[in-house]
């Protein structure tokens, strides 16, 4: 009886000691976890500059189509595509055989008419005829001179020259075309190109932007203002030359909802020409703004989020309203503030309101582009 009570004791102080080991190697509750430690990033005010990208079409400064004055075959072509040209310089030369034959019998009705203008003066001097006869044979005189200018004139115009100094375009007529003044579509088109315009479109509000942004008190001084533009050519190397925006239509096409823009580029190297396409780069300064790296956000619900760190070293939400992007940046209208701090990585594994480990990092490390490893 002794022996089997002596077992049972040993039994229950061998399950209690079992029983108070366990106690002791019981992990914490998650509450009572050490914080993670998440890179966390005092905010600055950064001056930046973002770049906006329109689509543009290059035309000469001035484009001047040649048209015939006269109707008539193209006898001769003097000139080829794209060659340059002086004003003043033959273009095409149309046949003349017809209008030739025409002025010789207009010249003809002219010194008719004098014979009969030279013939009436000494008559009416002498009172043998009315004056009235004289007026109108000089009448007569006047008209056969008229007539004989017209075709002379004519002759001239089958000589067709360059109006202005330029390149020479596409050359719609051909020897043995028959070409009259009313024709739709010019002999050719001859383009001044040592400045270029290119011409873009703003939409209703990137126009109230823009002129919001420049200085000026009026249009004329806000386009003094406005900043240099860059134009990216259709090979995607930027052009040498910055242009300057010098006009805009002023109205809202309201059919598009948008405004056209006139920059002009110089073109000393004559690298661009008519018809050229490309993209124009605005650039919008951003001063004293607060700037975000763009991996520090996540969306939800259609909102820009991020997580800044709050009392206790927990993170709370906010929602960023932002206005421009540049580079890898997002540049901040509202939701932050200077004297914020933010998590810039691993936000994926945070919560609203989860304590965590902050890790102080460089501000200008934090914003730094991400190298890109591969390339196609």
């Amino acid at each position: 009886m002794m022996k089997r009570i002596r077992n049972t004791v040993i039994i229950l102080s061998i399950s209690i000691g079992v029983l108070s080991c366990g106690d002791k190697a019981q992990p914490k509750t998650l509450s009572e976890a050490a914080p993670s430690p998440y890179p966390v990033v005092q905010l600055q005010s950064k001056t930046v500059t973002g770049f906006t990208e329109y689509p543009t079409t290059i035309e000469g400064k001035v484009n001047s189509d040649v048209r015939a004055k006269t109707s008539g075959y193209v006898e001769k072509v003097y000139v080829d595509e794209g060659q340059k040209v002086r004003k003043g310089q033959t273009l095409f030369k149309l046949e003349t055989q017809s209008l030739s034959q025409d002025a010789g019998a207009a010249k003809a009705q002219v010194n008719v008419a004098q014979v009969e203008v030279d013939k009436l003066i000494p008559l009416v001097e002498k009172n043998i005829i009315s004056p009235v006869q004289l007026e109108t044979a000089k009448a007569n005189l006047a008209q056969a001179k008229a007539n004989y200018s017209g075709v002379t004139a004519n002759i001239g115009y089958a000589t067709i020259k360059s109006p202005i100094d330029g390149f020479v375009g596409a050359i719609n007529f051909r020897e043995g075309a028959l070409i009259s003044p009313s024709d739709a579509t010019p002999l050719t088109t001859v383009s001044q190109i040592d400045e270029v315009y290119a011409f873009f479109s703003f939409n209703e509000a990137q126009y109230i932007d823009h002129l919001q942004r420049s200085k000026g008190q009026n249009k004329a001084e806000r386009i003094k203002n406005s900043p240099d533009l860059t134009l990216v050519l259709a090979n995607g190397k930027e052009y040498s030359e910055k242009g300057r925006i010098q006009t805009s239509t002023g109205q809202i096409n309201q059919s598009t909802g948008t405004i056209q823009i006139r920059a002009a580029f110089d073109n000393p190297n004559e690298i661009l020409t008519n018809g050229n396409s490309g993209k124009i780069k605005f650039p919008i300064e951003y001063k004293d703004a607060i700037v975000v790296p763009q991996t520090a956000t996540f969306e939800q619900q259609g909102n820009i989020m991020i997580f800044k760190l709050g009392a206790d070293n927990k993170v709370e939400t906010s929602i960023l309203k932002v206005q421009g992007t540049v580079d890898n940046l997002y540049v901040v209208e509202s939701g932050l503030e200077p004297s914020d701090k933010i998590v810039i990585s691993g936000i994926g594994k945070l919560k609203n309101g989860m304590a965590i480990a902050p890790q102080d990092t460089s501000f200008e490390e934090a914003i730094k582009p991400v190298a890109t490893l591969f390339r196609n």
